[in-house]
């Protein structure tokens, strides 16, 4: 992979909560289709929901995975570029409340960022998770798809979308294997001071604090960055020729 192709490539990585910060302020008609949706994967999945025995605890735990009943906070870009034939990487973050916005501005980037066939976009899960949900909540928010993303009923051969996940599976379909797992087995510096997937409602709702939730979202585009280059058997990016927008 020459320099070119990595300059091409847009990393992202997507950060969501639901809708509200507690079931019982949803409008009528949505709690009683998620608490539908709820019994339905509990009873499909049982160990998937084992320790939320009620739709409304599922809710306020589970409930932003779902496009339907939950909202995208924060999307953090990041992109490789070079100086001579040194390697650095730039990140940035759309975030806030205003989701549609956030959108809006992200599909300018991806206006301005694919403008050929040649330019693309990596993430880790990104074909089973962050594309569809922010096409899902794009169409939701009334806001036209890019034509990137105009991806559906295309043969999963179709999409060139790099997914770090799905490199590494080697075409093995059983598992899921995180990003930080892969960090860990690739040796690759990562920072202690994250918060957890799972803390980003608490952050966003409670804590109010949508920097931290911005930083941490960066911090995994840089991994899956990181990930990449070892995929593709390449030296890693340079602690200090990192830098966050």
């Amino acid at each position: 992979m020459v320099k070119n192709d990595l300059q091409n490539i847009m990393f992202l990585d997507i950060e969501t909560v639901p809708q509200t910060d507690d079931y019982t302020k949803l409008s009528e008609e949505l709690a009683h289709l998620w608490e539908d949706k709820f019994n339905l994967i509990h009873k499909r999945m049982p160990e998937k929901y084992a320790e939320e025995t009620t739709a409304a605890e599922g809710f306020n735990n589970s409930a932003g995975i779902y496009a339907e009943f939950g909202k995208i906070v924060c999307i953090s870009v990041g992109f490789i570029y070079f100086k001579e034939k040194e390697m650095f990487f730039r990140t940035k973050s759309f975030c806030g409340d205003n989701e549609k916005l956030i959108l809006s501005e992200f599909s300018k980037l991806i206006g301005k960022f694919c403008i050929s066939k040649d330019h693309t976009l990596c993430g880790h899960n990104i074909k089973e998770f962050d594309i569809p949900y922010i096409c899902r909540r794009m169409l939701i928010n009334g806001l036209k798809l890019p034509p990137v993303f105009n991806i559906a009923g295309k043969k999963p051969w179709e999409i060139h979308f790099f997914d770090t996940l799905e490199l590494w599976k080697f075409g093995d379909y059983k598992n899921y294997t995180a990003l930080k797992l892969l960090t860990a087995v690739f040796g690759i510096p990562t920072p202690k001071d994250d918060i957890d997937g799972s803390q980003v409602a608490h952050v966003y709702y409670k804590e109010k604090n949508i920097d931290r939730i911005s930083l941490y979202c960066q911090k995994d585009v840089v991994a899956t960055a990181q990930v990449f280059l070892k995929l593709n058997g390449l030296n890693l990016i340079r602690e200090e020729n990192i830098q966050f927008v």
